[in-house]
């Protein structure tokens, strides 16, 4: 298909699930990049919608932790001469206010926090060795941005064989079609399932 400038594009159908259920020990919640410089007024590259989606967040970890579902941060880390300040200005430096995980959704003391210097969650970091230590093979993505740092973690996670759940409600960035083209992706390349809710992913056993 070629691409025509100017014409009128449509995301296809994106199949949504009313409810998907997971077992709570295999399962692990991985939190993207929900930190100040992307979230709080005063940061470095906030998205606007990123602060919608914390009280979902907030209520699909506490669930989570209630039924013992190991939960995951990922940080965007950098330090003085990052490449990629170059691409989006400084953000995200080490141990500054913009690069701490935002109050309301502060990790717990047995929660695993993965640093990263890229998109990917798994580029280069321990999450992939530690979550076959758990014995887990379905990932709750959230966070921002969708079509970004979600998304390039979902990429690695399907890559992987890990089944991934995505809810709509959970995930933030700049565009409603980049919105959309993310859980299209999720649900039609790495063969995930996306959900409306948090509250559609329920935790068994």
């Amino acid at each position: 298909m070629k691409f025509i400038p100017d014409k009128v594009i449509e995301v296809p159908d994106i199949p949504f699930k009313d409810i998907v259920h997971l077992p709570a020990a295999q399962t692990a919640v991985v939190v993207v990049d929900m930190q100040n410089d992307f979230v709080k007024p005063g940061g470095q590259l906030v998205v606007p919608a990123a602060i919608e989606t914390v009280p979902a967040i907030r209520h699909l970890l506490e669930t989570a932790r209630g039924r013992g579902v190991r939960v995951v941060y990922t940080m965007d880390t950098h330090f003085e001469n990052d490449p990629e300040w170059k691409i989006w200005g400084e953000h995200c430096r080490y141990r500054s206010w913009g690069w701490e995980v935002i109050e309301e959704l502060r990790p717990a003391d047995d929660d695993l926090i993965v640093q990263k210097n890229r998109y990917d969650g798994f580029y280069g970091t321990w999450l992939d060795h530690m979550l076959r230590v758990w014995g887990v093979h379905h990932l709750v993505l959230v966070g921002t941005m969708s079509n970004v740092c979600v998304l390039h973690t979902a990429a690695s996670a399907g890559l992987r064989w890990y089944h991934i759940v995505v809810p709509a409600d959970g995930i933030s960035t700049i565009t409603d079609f980049d919105q959309a083209a993310t859980l299209r992706q999720v649900s039609w390349l790495y063969v995930g399932d996306v959900v409306r809710r948090t509250q559609d992913v329920r935790f068994d056993g």
